[in-house]
């Protein structure tokens, strides 16, 4: 325990020294130094955040419970989030930078008008404070508590550690995201995202390794070929059309689940910001598609250690109760002591990233949506940078009150999650992709879609969440409020309404990358193949 003490201790503080180092020259006196890290970030740094604001214990706890209860088709939400990345670099970064953008909800204002700007952004704090940032506090919580037995260590309920970890991890995470701007969160994701990509992947190899020797073999090889031969409808990534959560069924792949990566990938703020961070567009595409890559091999760690955990409990016969309870007692069984202390530091710091990235991301938009528009309009960039500093320590501890509470929530971390995301993010997705699709939309056609979607997605979550897959449901809702924006387009135009044209505001150099086509067709072709390996086709008949 103390040389896992030590290691997790050193990692840390060693990631914290980098990102002092790379950002202390940096000034954060404006609101695009602070915000968007003076728009300076290469390809590489924006691929290593994307990937860390999007990966955290939900990612790693949820989806590989997911896995551990139905197998392989959770995958899906990995794999095809690099469909969303292609739509990123392709459609939605040019269009950003373009505007010249600090916030998702600054585009709607330009796009609709300033009331949609303010309903937008408040939904989008709402969303972060009571549902995302307080999952990553629990799941990461989650996590430290198997890794290190905080409960036992200091003889209190499974609970109280809890709220012991949340408060932790949101004290860290906040020096990070409050007094470190952007850019230190961006620099301490990629050198984060290093040692997850190091740490994530050895954990389905040393359980392999232990599965092997579990069933009578010796090694990696052998772990391999019983899991194959013994549970192959496990390793089938193709789930029947009247699935469940946290099943995805097939045909949700290419219809709801298209609109929720969209949503994601395209519209998501704690993610988009990294792209308008962009040194320019050509930087920004490379960010998008690096990312795409990470997040294709992502089911190695976030759903293949699910799988083995099966199996293993099962030869061991002891079976978890819980499906977020898999992955950590996983990671307790099969790390080496030695290595304990370093995977502990990694999971830390994606934990670590996406609260950070997402507290970040609220301060911006309230800072930058609410207080500049709405409040006080003639406030100076000093004033900008305070009152972000300010509202993120609001923030941080109001999260850190609801984050214990998701422990009353044992369904699935990750089905609650994606489930209630929908609720709010997605008519984000129909509005901003509708707006540049459309050009004579009514101004408030934007807060029609959102009443809308809240009211009937809403109904949904109450009466018909266990009849059909919330990803059918999506993708109906999408389909009928982009055909709504088309009608009141229609309906516009023919009225003589005047057509919308974007402005070019000259932020960053807007040249694409030359390779952004074949890359994406690439990416295209290891989607299938993923598809194929672990389907009736290949390892999954």
């Amino acid at each position: 325990m103390l040389w896992t003490l030590i290691s997790f201790v050193g990692f840390t503080i060693l990631v914290a020294v980098i990102s002092y180092l790379k950002t202390k020259g940096d000034d954060q006196t404006t609101t695009e130094g602070y915000f968007l890290a003076g728009r300076g970030l290469p390809g590489f740094v924006i691929a290593g955040s994307l990937l860390l604001t999007n990966l955290s214990a939900e990612q790693l706890v949820g989806t590989n419970g997911q896995t551990w209860s139905i197998g392989m088709s959770p995958l899906a939400f990995e794999v095809v989030a690099a469909v969303g990345l292609i739509a990123l670099a392709l459609f939605g970064a040019p269009r950003y930078l373009k505007s010249g953008i600090t916030t998702i909800p600054e585009l709607i204002g330009i796009r609709y008008d300033r009331k949609s700007k303010l309903w937008f952004s408040i939904a989008y704090i709402i969303m972060y404070l009571v549902i995302q940032i307080p999952v990553i506090l629990y799941s990461g919580s989650l996590v430290f508590e198997n890794i290190f037995g905080v409960s036992a260590m200091l003889g209190i309920t499974k609970f109280q550690a809890v709220i012991i970890l949340c408060i932790i991890i949101s004290l860290i995470g906040s020096i990070y995201a409050i007094f470190g701007g952007l850019k230190a969160v961006a620099v301490s994701d990629t050198v984060n995202g290093i040692g997850l990509l190091i740490g994530g992947l050895m954990i389905p190899f040393v359980a392999f390794h232990v599965l092997g020797t579990a069933s009578g073999g010796a090694g990696i090889v052998d772990g391999v070929k019983y899991l194959v031969e013994t549970y192959p409808e496990k390793l089938n990534s193709v789930a029947p059309a009247g699935s469940l959560p946290p099943a995805v069924p097939w045909p949700a792949v290419f219809t709801g689940l298209i609109f929720l990566e969209f949503q994601a990938w395209c519209t998501h703020q704690s993610f988009i910001q990294r792209v308008l961070a962009a040194e320019n567009l050509k930087e920004a595409q490379k960010g998008a598609l690096y990312c795409a890559f990470l997040k294709i091999i992502g089911f190695m760690y976030l759903c293949l250690p699910g799988v083995i955990a099966y199996a293993l409990f099962e030869i061991q016969g002891d079976q978890v109760s819980i499906m977020d309870e898999a992955y950590p007692q996983l990671v307790a069984q099969v790390v080496p002591a030695p290595l304990m202390g370093f995977f502990a530091a990694v999971m830390f710091g994606a934990i670590l990233s996406s609260f950070n990235s997402v507290l970040n991301s609220i301060n911006t938009m309230f800072t930058m949506d609410i207080y500049k528009e709405f409040i006080n309009k003639n406030a100076s960039q000093d004033k900008l940078v305070k009152v972000g500093k300010y509202a993120g320590i609001v923030f941080a501890v109001l999260t850190t009150i609801v984050g214990p509470l998701v422990y009353f929530f044992p369904a699935g971390l990750k089905t609650f999650l994606d489930s209630l995301i929908s609720l709010i993010g997605m008519p984000v997705m129909v509005v901003v992709f509708g707006g540049f699709l459309f050009h004579y939309l009514p101004k408030n056609s934007a807060r029609v879609v959102m009443v809308f979607h809240y009211i009937t997605y809403g109904a949904y979550l109450i009466l018909f969440s266990n009849t059909f897959h919330y990803l059918y449901t999506v993708a109906v809702l999408c389909v009928i409020e982009f055909a709504y924006l088309y009608i009141v387009n229609s309906i516009n135009k023919s009225k003589g309404a005047e057509r919308w044209e974007q402005v070019d505001v000259k932020a960053v150099d807007l040249t694409p990358w030359k390779y952004r086509k074949i890359i994406s067709v690439i990416i295209f072709v290891c989607i299938l193949t993923v598809y194929i390996v672990l389907s009736p086709l290949g390892i999954g008949a």
